[in-house]
């Protein structure tokens, strides 16, 4: 049975706890798309011709990188080097280099809508935000619409602050990949930005009971239950991907960082982590360069 929050400790005023959840949504948004680089809901893999193993570890994508490299190095034009270089660097928080090489592509490959779809996230990456909207929204059609595409377009317009819109575009997702988890924690996370939490909630929920769910999608849920102050049971399933400690320590930061006046500061980077703390799951979202790249 998962224990109900603690009753030592009290709700947090709404307003607080909101906005909290608008700096670590916008944060694990702008990490991640909330999913990973090179994964199954990344634009830039598993779409068309580059249905490749995905490497996982940092020394994976550091061979990837070497490995097309010297082949983008020897032919620029090389349409496979170009995207599979691209997306090592990126996967390696490259992101200036990458852009660069994807700017390259799609000027010699206007058409190719894998290439546009990578370069539109890219340009997310480096803060371009309006400029990835308008590649993202050219880089499908309505006789060839791809989820994945529309999915990460959703993550840059929540970036932009336009969550309504971002909403109907996880929609459109989902009538193209009925209850895919990727898209659905994505769609969990803009609600949550527009201050439905409980319904945030319901669909987390059914987005980590999916057996295509990863840790990812959990930590999103432990999040947005935390926002809530429903720390017992976000606990409970960190522990599912956390040990005992680490889990105690999400939670704690978590505690910490919704009872903070400065929690938007602190969680954009300027105030830094409290002392002893580390960074709520959902920060890690979308997992870093460590383990995968992001979306």
């Amino acid at each position: 049975m998962i224990p109900a929050q603690p009753a030592s400790y009290p709700q947090l005023p709404a307003a607080r706890r909101f906005g909290f959840a608008v700096a670590v949504c916008l944060g694990a948004l702008a990490l991640a798309g909330c999913q990973s680089r090179g994964g199954p809901g990344d634009i830039t893999g598993s779409i068309g011709r580059s249905q490749t193993a995905q490497p996982r570890t940092p020394a994976d994508w550091q061979g990837e990188r070497e490995r097309w490299a010297k082949r983008y190095d020897a032919n620029p034009k090389d349409r496979e080097a170009a995207f599979n270089y691209a997306r090592a660097l990126r996967a390696l928080e490259q992101n200036a280099q990458a852009l660069a090489v994807l700017q390259r592509a799609v000027l010699t490959f206007q058409d190719d809508r894998e290439l546009l779809g990578a370069y539109g996230r890219s340009l997310a990456d480096n803060g371009r935000l309006r400029e990835a909207d308008d590649v993202l929204s050219r880089a499908h059609s309505p006789e060839r619409p791809d989820w994945r595409i529309l999915s990460a377009q959703g993550t840059v317009a929540d970036q932009l602050g336009e969550h309504q819109r971002a909403q109907q575009i996880y929609q459109a997702a989902l009538r193209l990949a009925p209850g895919e988890p990727t898209i659905m924690s994505n769609y969990g996370l803009s609600l949550a930005l527009s201050r439905q939490l409980p319904e945030a909630e319901r669909v987390l929920a059914e987005a980590a009971a999916s057996d295509r769910a990863d840790a990812r999608v959990r930590q999103n849920l432990v999040l947005v239950l935390g926002l809530q102050g429903r720390f017992g049971e976000a606990e409970t399933l960190a522990r599912r991907d956390q040990s005992p400690a680490e889990a105690a320590a999400t939670i704690a930061y978590l505690k910490r960082s919704v009872s903070q006046q400065n929690s938007w500061d602190l969680l954009k980077g300027k105030g830094g982590a409290p002392t002893g703390g580390k960074p709520p799951a959902a920060q890690r979202a979308g997992g870093s360069a460590a383990a995968e790249p992001r979306a």
